[in-house]
């Protein structure tokens, strides 16, 4: 799978240790930044991934800062992504059955690196359920396309 990833200063690290992970799990990885722990805007990195998911450049995305609420409010404003902010297997589990969500924001400040790693297996892996979450899917993404500026 082509996982993009990319964050603001407060997740670099927990980025770049998901980043090992997905390499292992034999993921291609695209990093759109930042890599430094100087302060940078999450929006301008979060975008970029969503962007990139969104074109279908890479089939889902991970992004990071201190909490993920930001990152993830960014990266929703791009038409046709769908990311939720997960901290533990069964938000991220529940993100992508019940909401197949196209990407997750994930918090350095909430959430460690072991839990941070059981989240993405889970995320990965899971697959959508479809049938009575496709309606509200549907729902979401009409009115996406018909509110688009």
């Amino acid at each position: 799978m082509r996982i993009a990833i990319g964050g603001d200063h407060a997740g670099v690290i927990l980025k770049a240790e998901v980043a090992r992970l997905l390499l292992e799990l034999g993921h291609e990885v695209r990093d759109f930044g930042t890599g430094t722990v100087e302060p940078v805007d999450y929006p301008d990195y979060c975008i970029a991934v969503a962007v990139a998911v969104a074109r279908g450049d890479s089939d889902r995305g991970i992004i990071f800062g201190g909490t993920g609420n930001g990152e993830a409010m960014a990266a929703n404003k791009v038409l046709g992504i769908r990311c939720a902010v997960v901290h533990d297997v069964t938000t991220a589990r529940l993100a992508r059955s019940h909401n197949d969500s196209n990407m997750i924001a994930l918090g350095a400040r909430i959430v460690g690196l072991e839990v941070a790693k059981e989240i993405v297996r889970a995320w990965l892996t899971t697959p959508f359920e479809g049938g009575r979450h496709i309606p509200r899917i549907e729902k979401i993404s009409k009115y996406e396309r018909e509110h688009k500026r």
